[in-house]
């Protein structure tokens, strides 16, 4: 079956790649494998301490791959763990942690901050009400999509 795809979703893929390119990018610049990054720049985003559940959701990454990277980081005195409520644990950037996020992560988060900052706060809005309907739209498709069978 042939499917034709619209105008509007190549250009989408097309930002969504490029985008993706740049992040690597500038985490290679930083000296940093992408997964380190993701973890470092989701635990300084919440002041050094995050749970580890929101690592996972808020980087796309899978569980096995943070628990990995994050392993390594436990190795390389970057993180430590505390255990949280429940099951849950909380990873935390030692100093040697915070100064190496802050030298690399903080330095994505503050070139991101100056990119919004430069931005009409009207086209700031706009960007995310559209960013945040389109998520929701695709995470109502995907509530009704039937999984393939085996």
């Amino acid at each position: 079956m042939k499917h034709t795809v619209s105008p509007e979703l190549k250009r989408f893929n097309y930002l969504f790649g490029e985008t993706s390119l740049a992040y690597h990018e500038l985490n290679r610049k930083l000296g940093l494998c992408d997964s380190t990054a993701s973890i470092l720049y989701a635990v300084l985003e919440y002041g050094g301490r995050r749970l580890l559940t929101e690592i996972c959701r808020f980087s796309g990454l899978s569980k096995q791959t943070v628990n990995s990277a994050i392993r390594k980081l436990e190795r390389e005195g970057v993180v430590y763990l505390e255990k949280a409520d429940g099951k849950n644990k909380m990873v935390c950037l030692t100093e040697s942690g915070k100064a190496l996020a802050e030298r690399t992560a903080g330095r994505i988060l503050a070139a991101e901050d100056e990119i919004f900052a430069s931005w009409p706060r009207e086209d700031v809005r706009q960007y995310f009400a559209y960013s945040e309907a389109f998520l929701k739209a695709l995470q109502k498709k995907s509530a009704e999509l039937s999984p393939l069978d085996p």
